[in-house]
């Protein structure tokens, strides 16, 4: 069972305050994703290009003429790490090549336009899973799921899946007029409040929200025309962070929303760049991958897919029980070990790579560029690094131990795009040694080229101005700065996630914390702090030292490691002021009334 759960008093006070804060952005419209024009896409193709032939002209140079000679190694090692980098920009290129939307369709008006068999109306459960979050925040998500539109022929049902088994919460369902389920125990955490779900209903169509996902009324009028096609397996949506705001704004002075736009968005929670760029241009190859909340399954697939990892016997097994005798086939799959979503950390990706490599059904994937439903980001270091922990915990626990890339039922296209994830995970091994090479410059006295001559900045700076521009113009103008700035200053937490994995630890599955605050969990950020404090002590050393000539360091070499140290450690300093982020004091003027909310970003 988890552990430090909150208890009831504490979850009571904060529902009134959490009810306070979302209310207050009921008035945020979700935002436009149009697709990208043929003349954006044109120049990106071109921009894309010339990053790709300046950076093999400049490893080309630095391989061949810029190594140091008085310090091999430490050259080689540096020299490495930029090849590497070079690699993953390489594949981030293909990742998000080309945009191709799947055409949208109107949604079926019969079983048999759905792909299914029989007669009668189309059916979709709504699955709203939760384990320890306030009421307030369960009740508005029901509210939403009940009021979505339902296309001609089709019907729906809400059920609240209760890990936290709790009684107020079965009264919620009770009194909202919905289904409650929970389980004995946690198994699986949300993959097996998810696969107790399934086998406790019968629609054709499973939609999965978080506690906090609040379903737009157009939901299903916008998604469940795509499963005409009967091989697409699952349809996923935008996530959309209602709550975060753009920054500057001065007006709602003392309340929550303007520590937030004093930050602006302290903890990197707008997810545009992964949703919009990378999710969207994997939907040409039919490899987006599922996020869990805001997306609408094919139950079929889900329990093919399930029933293909058990094997020919199993399957044989299911047979014989289902209809040979009076059994059900839910009744049948209760008593097998059947995980229609995988008992892992990331359930969601982990079961999309075992759909995705089928090889007895081509299994489609569709990313619907549309919002459908709103979201709140993590807002406190606890919830910050509980999500990045299981991020890339999950990640590295796959690409270690399930690699899709190793699978032979995955198209080659399908595993670019999943060796580009696994690649941006890496990263931290080479982007570490970045981080450090400037700092033992500074300390030393050492570079690791030749010399920061005239020629080395002629084939460096072309390809670094040049990717900057292939940034911009192919991400959409989404600032992609901050993020790459983020990772440098997360290092620590993903270092901690791969040492997990290699050590044998399971990554845990615990859900994000909905419950705001400053807490112990900023322990974790220490590392980073320590970080800072070595770039900034080298910087320190390296100044004074050059300026009484202790080590024989030119000004060339001290200028640029003291530029990228300082681009470093600004990197850093983004993730260490969370230390001293806390929302309580606004909180308290959310629930004393003392706010001038109502106030919102255009979007």
């Amino acid at each position: 069972m988890r552990k430090n759960r909150p208890n009831a008093k504490t979850l009571s006070a904060t529902g009134s305050v959490m009810d306070a804060y979302f209310r207050s952005y009921e008035d945020v419209s979700p935002p436009d994703f149009p697709a990208i024009s043929p003349t954006r896409e044109s120049l990106w193709h071109a921009a894309a290009g010339l990053t790709a032939g300046l950076g093999a002209w400049y490893l080309s140079w630095r391989w061949t003429a810029s190594l140091n000679p008085d310090a091999i190694v430490f050259s080689v090692v540096v020299a490495a790490a930029e090849t590497l980098a070079y690699l993953g920009t390489i594949l981030f290129f293909f990742d998000i090549w080309r945009e191709e939307d799947t055409p949208m369709k109107p949604p079926p008006v019969s079983r048999s336009q759905a792909g299914l068999d029989d007669v009668g109306p189309i059916l979709v459960d709504v699955f709203l899973t939760t384990y320890d979050e306030s009421l307030a925040l369960v009740s508005t998500s029901i509210d939403d799921a009940k009021a979505v539109r339902l296309p001609r022929n089709t019907s729906a049902q809400v059920y609240v899946l209760d890990d936290g088994s709790r009684p107020e919460v079965a009264g919620l369902a009770r009194e909202k007029g919905v289904k409650y389920l929970s389980r004995s125990s946690n198994m699986g955490f949300k993959a097996g409040n998810l696969r107790n779900g399934l086998f406790h209903s019968s629609g054709d169509f499973v939609a999965i929200l978080d506690a906090d996902t609040r379903l737009l009324p157009s939901f299903l009028e916008n998604t469940l025309g795509y499963f005409r096609d009967p091989d697409v397996a699952w349809v996923q949506t935008p996530h959309w962070f209602y709550d975060v705001p753009k920054g500057g704004d001065k007006r709602s002075s003392g309340s929550v929303r303007a520590a937030f736009r004093a930050w602006r968005d302290p903890f990197m929670a707008d997810p545009r760049v992964f949703f919009d760029v990378i999710q969207r241009r994997r939907n040409r190859h039919n490899a987006s991958f599922c996020c869990g909340a805001g997306s609408i399954h094919r139950r079929e697939a889900v329990f093919t897919d399930s029933l293909r990892q058990l094997g020919n016997e199993t399957a044989r097994f299911r047979k014989k029980l289902a209809f040979e005798t009076d059994l059900s086939v839910t009744t049948a799959l209760k008593a097998m070990p059947l995980q229609p979503y995988k008992f892992h950390v990331s359930e969601d990706i982990f079961t999309s790579i075992l759909m995705q490599s089928d090889p007895d059904r081509n299994w489609k994937s569709v990313y619907h560029p549309r919002v459908e439903t709103r979201m709140l980001s993590p807002w406190s270091v606890e919830a910050w690094t509980a999500q990045k922990l299981k991020y890339a915990g999950g990640t590295f626990d796959i690409m270690l131990n399930a690699n899709p890339i190793f699978r032979s039922g995955m198209p080659a296209t399908k595993k670019l795009h999943y060796a580009a994830t696994f690649w941006s995970y890496l990263s931290i091994i080479w982007l570490s040694i970045l981080f450090l090479a400037p700092v033992i410059s500074l300390l030393t006295g050492v570079a690791p080229v030749e010399s920061y001559s005239l020629e080395f900045f002629i084939h460096l700076l072309p390809m670094l101005l040049m990717s900057e521009v292939a940034m911009m113009i192919g991400c959409k103008g989404y600032d992609t700065t901050r993020g790459r700035m983020m990772l440098i200053g997360c290092l620590p937490l993903q270092w901690k996630a791969l040492w997990l994995v290699l050590s044998g630890k399971k990554p845990r599955f615990p859900p994000t914390p909905k419950v705001p605050g400053f807490s112990a969990a900023s322990r974790r950020l220490i590392p980073s702090f320590v970080m800072l404090g070595v770039v900034v002590a080298a910087m320190m050393f390296g100044v004074i030292s050059t300026w009484l000539g202790l080590n024989g360091t030119s000004f060339s070499n001290l200028s640029v490691n003291l530029f990228w140290s300082g681009w470093n450690g600004l990197a850093v300093w983004m993730v260490v002021r969370l230390i001293w982020w806390s929302p309580q004091s606004e909180l308290a003027a959310v629930e004393s009334g003392k706010t001038t909310g109502g106030q919102h970003d255009p979007e």
